[in-house]
């Protein structure tokens, strides 16, 4: 597992459908050696940070593997590294494999592995699609948050190794697959609950399930 594109940008002003939007979903690659913080890697920002942003969300990491899928959909002028808003594009580093609360060594920060992404209507217009953000839904490909655990400074071709394995046998697929449309698992649900890694709006959400599929 390692990193194959670090990309970072900061809010922008960008013109879409007749008005002004302020986004930093246009992350740009960077070489050499970057800072990460406790919320955010040097040199790139969030412009809304009311749902973007924050420990909870602090670097987006995106595999490389999904591009391949993405190119029935998107053109290939599109699909370059940091196409989906992400921090770390990665290679070996998938959603299925991940279990949330898990920790990572990335050259000198650790990270702990939180959640999936749902994305906004801005990665439509990075993408140019409206349609990009129920597409990236029905594809269940999230990618990964990761809150800090250890500030430190990361750089294309660093190394992502497990540092240390979650407690809890819940992987980030499993959160994107029961949050989904369709048929729910109440046990994997439970077991999400379980957890304390999970923020409150995915606790009141699959509370919510639950009350729901028990009735």
């Amino acid at each position: 597992m390692h990193i194959t594109s670090l990309n970072i940008g900061l809010p922008q002003e960008y013109e879409w459908h007749g008005r002004q939007v302020r986004t930093s979903i246009f992350k740009q690659p960077v070489a050499g050696p970057v800072l990460v913080y406790a919320e955010h890697l040097a040199g790139d920002g969030q412009a809304d940070l009311r749902v973007h942003g924050g420990p909870n969300k602090a670097v987006y990491a995106y595999p490389q593997e999904h591009y391949a899928y993405w190119k029935d959909y998107l053109p290939a002028a599109r699909l370059v590294p940091g196409a989906f808003g992400e921090n770390l594009t990665t290679v070996g580093l998938l959603e299925s494999e991940v279990c949330i609360g898990s920790l990572y060594q990335i050259g000198t920060a650790v990270l702990m592995a939180f959640q999936p992404r749902q994305p906004c209507f801005k990665l439509g217009i990075r993408l140019q699609d409206d349609g990009m953000v129920r597409q990236f839904e029905l594809a269940r490909r999230s990618g990964i948050y990761f809150r800090v655990e250890q500030e430190g400074i990361v750089q294309v071709g660093d190394a992502i190794s497990l540092l240390q394995a979650s407690p809890y046998a819940v992987t980030i697929q499993d959160i994107v697959d029961n949050n989904a449309s369709g048929p729910k698992d109440l046990d994997k649900i439970q077991e999400i609950l379980a957890m304390p890694y999970l923020s409150a709006s995915w606790r009141e959400r699959f509370t919510r399930m639950v009350a729901e599929g028990s009735n």
